[in-house]
C-alpha cells in the first residue's frame, strides 16, 4: 500500500493512495484508526489489516488532487537517522571534495557513519527548500532510499532485521556544504529548516520483494545528476538496523537515510549548488517521486 499523510478542509489525516483510481481512501473516513502515520504504524499488522479493508470498502475517498499531500511523518518524533559514505562512488567523490571533514583518513568507511538530521527540517513533496536560509550559498542535494522502522527493538540482528522494516520513503538529505565544512561535523549544515524534503509517500515492505533491486534516479531540472541501485550500497539495510540497534532502542516510525549516490552537486568541478528557481526530483518506483523547488 502506499500510505499518505493529507489534509483538506477537515484537518491532516492519513490514508491509502489508490493509484488505480488516482484517489485517496480517507481511513479516518471508514475507520477508527489514529490520524498520524506514526500511531498507525505502531499498530502493525493489525493496522494494515484494517486499512486494506477500509480501501476494499470502497468508501470514504476523496480525488488526490483535491488534498494537500504532506510528508508522510510530518514531524517525526525523533531525529531522522542517516548515513554518510555508504555507496563507493559517493565516498570516492565525497573524499575528494575537500569538504569531508574525516580528509586524510580513508575515502571507504569500515564502519557506518551515522548522523541525524533535526525533525523541524521536514517538508513535503512541492514545497520549496528554503535555500535562502543557508547563508554560506552552498546548498547541495542527496537522493536517498528511507527505511522507515515498523516493530522497534534493540539488538536486532542482521537476519531478523527485514521484520522489522515497515516501508520505504524517500528523502532528500538537502545540505549546505560550507556549514558541513567548517563546522566538521554534519549535524548542522543538514538540519536548516526545510532540508528534509520526505515523500512523497510510505510503501509498504510487502510491496518491495527485493528493496535492493530499486533504482535511485536524481535530476537536477531535467538533468539526470544520480543512478544507482540500492544494492551498491556499502553498508546494506540489515547491517545499519543491526549497528544502530546494538547502541538503541528503535521504535514505530524511526526513519533511516541509507545514504547517496554519486552525483551530488559538491561532486562536479566546479560544484554544481542548487539556486533558487531549480527543482530537484528524486524517483525511486514503487515509491514514485519526490519533488521539489528551490526558493
Amino acid at each position: 500500500m502506499r500510505l499518505v499523510t493529507f489534509s483538506d478542509a477537515n484537518g491532516m489525516r492519513i490514508g491509502v493512495h489508490d493509484a488505480a483510481s488516482n484517489t485517496i481512501v480517507d481511513l479516518a473516513a471508514t475507520t477508527r484508526l489514529p490520524k498520524d502515520m506514526t500511531g498507525f504504524i505502531a499498530l502493525g499488522r493489525n493496522g494494515l489489516k484494517r486499512a486494506r479493508a477500509a480501501v476494499k470498502s470502497g468508501g470514504g475517498r476523496l480525488p488526490f488532487g483535491g488534498a494537500r499531500l504532506h510528508a508522510p511523518i510530518p514531524r517525526p518524533a525523533k531525529n531522522i537517522l542517516c548515513v554518510g559514505k555508504n555507496y563507493y562512488d559517493h565516498a570516492q567523490e565525497f573524499h575528494a571534495s575537500g569538504v569531508d571533514a574525516s580528509a586524510g583518513k580513508d575515502a571507504i568507511p569500515e564502519l557506518p557513519i551515522m548522523f541525524t538530521k533535526w525533525p523541524n527540517s521536514v517538508i513535503a513533496s512541492g514545497e520549496p527548500i528554503p535555500g535562502y536560509l543557508d547563508y554560506t550559498n552552498s546548498t547541495d542535494y542527496e537522493g536517498e532510499l528511507t527505511a522507515v522502522v515498523g516493530p522497534g527493538g534493540r539488538g536486532i540482528g542482521r537476519k531478523d532485521a527485514y521484520d522489522h522494516v515497515y516501508g520505504y520513503t524517500i528523502i532528500n538529505d538537502a545540505t549546505a556544504r560550507t556549514l558541513q565544512k567548517e563546522h566538521r561535523q554534519w549535524f548542522l549544515g543538514k538540519s536548516l529548516d526545510g532540508y528534509c524534503p520526505m515523500g512523497p509517500c510510505i510503501v509498504t515492505a510487502d510491496e518491495v520483494p527485493d528493496v535492493t533491486r530499486l533504482r535511485l534516479i536524481t535530476r537536477v531540472n531535467g538533468e539526470m545528476r544520480q543512478d544507482a541501485l540500492v544494492s551498491q550500497l556499502i553498508f546494506d539495510i540489515p547491517a545499519l538496523i543491526e549497528t544502530l540497534s546494538r547502541v538503541m532502542t528503535l521504535d514505530p516510525g524511526d526513519l533511516i537515510a541509507t545514504g547517496t549516490c554519486a552525483g551530488v552537486g559538491i561532486g562536479f568541478d566546479p560544484p554544481k549548488y542548487l539556486t533558487r528557481g531549480d527543482r530537484v526530483a528524486i524517483t525511486i518506483e514503487p515509491i514514485g517521486t519526490l519533488e521539489n523547488p528551490v526558493d
